[in-house]
This record gives C-alpha cells, structure tokens and sequence, in this order.
C-alpha cells in the first residue's frame, strides 16, 4: 500500500475526470439572471458578476434566455444541512495547517463525519493526491446536487410527434395537397424585417397543450404544459425540439425576451429626464396654450409628412418632407444619410423653420413619440426654444389630440399612397381647411379662431407687463 496513490490507498475506483471547472459558482450564476431580470443586458450583468462578457452571453443563449428554475428568484435557498463556500475555505486554509478533521469539525459547529466525507468526495485528484481545495470542492458539490431528468418530448415519441406536427406541420390546401410555402433557411437568429417566413400549422404552444386534452381524454401520458414545449424549443441541450423549429412560432424569436427587458425598451437618447412624465402640469390640463403634439404620417416609398398639433387650440401645422438628392437612384449607402426625406436632420430643420414662424409664448413645449427621427432633439430645443418630451414606448395615447389629427388628415392623405406627391402648397393648403373646421371641443369655433384668441390673449399680456 505505501507505494501506491493516495487516491488509491482510499480504497476508491477511478475517477473519470469531469473536465474543467466552471468560471464561476452557482451565486455567480443566480446574481447574474437576477440582474438580467432587472433589465440589463447579458453582457453587462456578466461585467457585474466579473465573468467575461462572452460567458455570460454563453450563459443567455444556452438557458433560452431564461434563468433555469434552480436560479430563478422562486427557487429554495440551500438547506443549511450542506456545506457553504465560505465553510469550503475554512476548511482548506486549517487542511493546510495541518488541523485535524475532528478539529475542524469542533470549529465549525459540523459533524466529524461530515469533513471527513467532504475531504474524501470533493478532493481534487487531478494531480494523483487527494488535494483539497474550496473551488474544487465547490463545484464538485454543486455537479453531485444536479438531478437532470429526461424531458417527456424526449422520452414519449407519440406525444413528440404530435407536437411537432402542430406547430411545424406543412400547411394543406382543401384540397389536401400539401402547400410548402417559401424556403427560409435557418440562421440561428429571428427573422429579418419584411422577409419570408417559414410556413406551418403554426399552433401555439398553449394550443397545443389544451387541445391534447381534447384529442387524448383518456391518454394521461399525452399531457405537456405550454411551458414545457417553450423549454424544449428555446433550452440548448434538452434533446427534444430542435431550435429551428422557433421559426414556426409567431413572434419567430429565436431565443426568449426578459420582460424587464421589453420594459426598458426605448431609444439611447431618449433619458428619463425627458419623458412625458416631467412635462409640466399646465401642458396636461391645457389651460395655457403653447404646447405641442407630433408626429410623423407614413406613405408610399418611405414619404411621410410631419404634424404638429396645439393641444389648447388643436392649431395643426403640416411639415413638408420632401425627398433628398439621391433617394432611390442608386444603391443605399449603410449607415449613411437618411435620404428618405423623414431623417433627425431634415425633421430637425422642418420643425425649426415652422414653429418659429410663431411668437415665443406659443412655443413652450413639444411632445413626440420614441421615434428615430427625433435623435437630433438637443439641437432643436437650442434653435426653437421647445422643451421637448417623448412619450413612453407603444403609448400612442399620450399624444391623443395628435392621434385624432393624423386620423382627420388620413381623409386627404389615404394610407398606401405616396405623400412625397404633395408640395408645400398642398400641406398648407390641407392644414388651412383643418383649421377652418368647426371643432365641437372648442364650443364649435375654429382651431384658426381659437389660435387668434390666445395670439391676442399674449399681446394683450404683454403689453401690461411693459
């Protein structure tokens, strides 16, 4: 016996060896989804954990983009019966003062057996000895506590099929050909905008589950949660759906969306100083005009028109778009101008050569939604004298006296055709029969005469204070 390993005078068989150890512990893992959930992006939260940001995208696209249920916030903390990895390096500092296991044991409060066990399970044996080490141990221990279990699409081919079927299924005319739609090769990533898509039955997952129920009354191995099949579809390595199949879902992703994430959804310049809910309170209860809606209207061909709508006096003025030189004759340059008419730039000079066309106790404020073209806000609010707000992501309603308008001004400018056709007479032309429109919220006076009122209402202000 003394001449033999250590590993092998233990009386124990080989060990396979498990391969590397991770780059980093189970905390690591659950602080790096919760911060996730919190909103921030796969890289930044592995930044946060001091792991690689290529690991923790590794981390993301493995897990489907969802934290596995054992580091999920409703996930059971560790039973105080196992060892911690604080506990691990105690004991690895006292085993290399050479302290007895009994000792250590009597240090921390543990059963000898328990160290004893600890020392002979999660030794690192790579190097022939029984090493302790915490790390090791560590991720020893947190291998040994893994109870994978074989997913049901796995295990039941019946039900796999079944699953498959409706929601990648050829799709079958009356007359029960099979119709295969468009070839769409599989990328790995969702969908392009406004490209083909892969055609099938496309049932939703919850469809499916409910819809077992139906077809299998009596059958209780045909049973599958909507949660399951996502899992299968979205979790790399669980060996039941093949994650091309995404395709066939409707929103075509190919890896899941945090919520928090949608939430925070929003332009880059776009701060939290600026949103709609710092507006002042006077531009809510439009009880002092000067504040403004707007928007863009789109058309054919990229054209749009711009809108600008008084919230007192529904006063609405149009901005002219016109194409730039270059648009459409020639390939697009990437990442160059917008050319369309309806970039930061051009929406920039339109909205500065038409609102200053009005005096300075008009031109308060401006509310418009998270769109692109607004990138260049900073500068118009120098030129113009505008605060300027921008409405929360998919909250059409907070400009609703714009809303209404663009809906009026679809009357003249029909959605599907091309608004780069209208010139700058046209657009005033069209803003003045808005203007002159009796409108009922104004006691049925004109948005025109209203608009003179307060012009007047300003002069008249103006004069008692010089």
């Amino acid at each position: 016996m003394a001449g033999r390993r250590r590993s092998d005078r233990a009386l124990r068989d080989k060990l396979r060896s498990p391969g590397r150890p991770s780059v980093a512990r189970q905390e690591h893992r659950r602080r790096f989804w919760a911060l996730v959930a919190e909103g921030l992006s796969s890289e930044d939260a592995a930044m946060e954990v001091e792991v690689s940001q290529p690991v923790g995208f590794r981390w993301f696209r493995e897990a489907g983009g969802m934290a596995p249920s054992h580091l999920s916030h409703s996930s059971k903390p560790l039973s105080g019966r196992y060892l911690t990895f604080a506990e691990r390096e105690e004991i690895a500092l006292w085993r290399a003062q050479d302290v007895g296991v009994r000792e250590i044991a009597r240090r921390l409060g543990r059963a000898p057996s328990t160290i004893s066990r600890e020392l002979r399970r999660n030794a690192a044996t790579r190097g022939g000895n029984l090493d302790y080490r915490a790390t090791t141990a560590q991720w020893h221990a947190e291998r040994a506590a893994r109870r994978p279990k074989a997913v049901r699409l796995a295990t039941n081919l019946e039900l796999r099929s079944y699953v498959q079927n409706r929601l990648a299924g050829a799709v079958v005319a009356p007359g029960g050909a099979a119709v295969p739609g468009p070839a769409v090769p599989w990328k790995g990533r969702r969908r392009g905008r406004r490209q083909d898509r892969r055609w099938g039955m496309a049932w939703s997952p919850q469809q499916i589950a409910e819809r077992l129920r139906l077809d299998y009354p009596d059958d209780t191995t045909m049973r599958i949660s909507h949660e399951a099949i996502y899992q299968a579809l979205y979790v790399q390595g669980r060996g039941a759906l093949k994650r091309e199949l995404t395709q066939c879902l409707r929103t075509g992703r190919a890896l899941r969306v945090p919520r928090s994430r949608t939430r925070g959804r929003g332009k880059s310049f776009v701060t939290r100083e600026i949103l709609i809910s710092e507006r002042p309170a006077e531009a809510e209860d439009r009880a002092v005009p000067g504040h403004w809606e707007g928007d863009l209207i789109l058309g054919l061909d990229s054209s749009a028109i711009g809108t600008l709508v008084e919230r007192t006096t529904r006063f609405t003025m149009l901005l002219h778009l016109p194409p730039m030189e270059g648009h459409r004759t020639g390939p697009r340059e990437k990442n160059g101008p917008a050319l369309a008419g309806h970039g930061a730039a051009a929406v920039r000079d339109a909205i500065t050569r038409t609102i200053t066309t009005l005096p300075e106790a008009l031109r308060r404020s401006l509310t418009w939604d998270q769109g692109a073209e607004m990138a260049q806000h900073t500068r118009l609010r120098i030129d113009t004298g505008l605060e300027v707000y921008f409405c929360d992501p998919q909250s059409p309603w907070q400009r609703g006296t714009n809303e209404n308008t663009n809906g009026l001004l679809r009357q003249y400018f029909p959605k599907g055709t091309d608004l780069g056709a209208h010139g700058a007479d046209d657009l005033a032309a069209v803003a003045a029969a808005l203007n002159s429109r009796p409108r009922k919220t104004l006691g049925w006076r004109t948005p025109a005469e209203a608009l003179d009122a307060a012009l007047q209402s300003a002069q008249g202000d103006v004069a008692m204070t010089s």
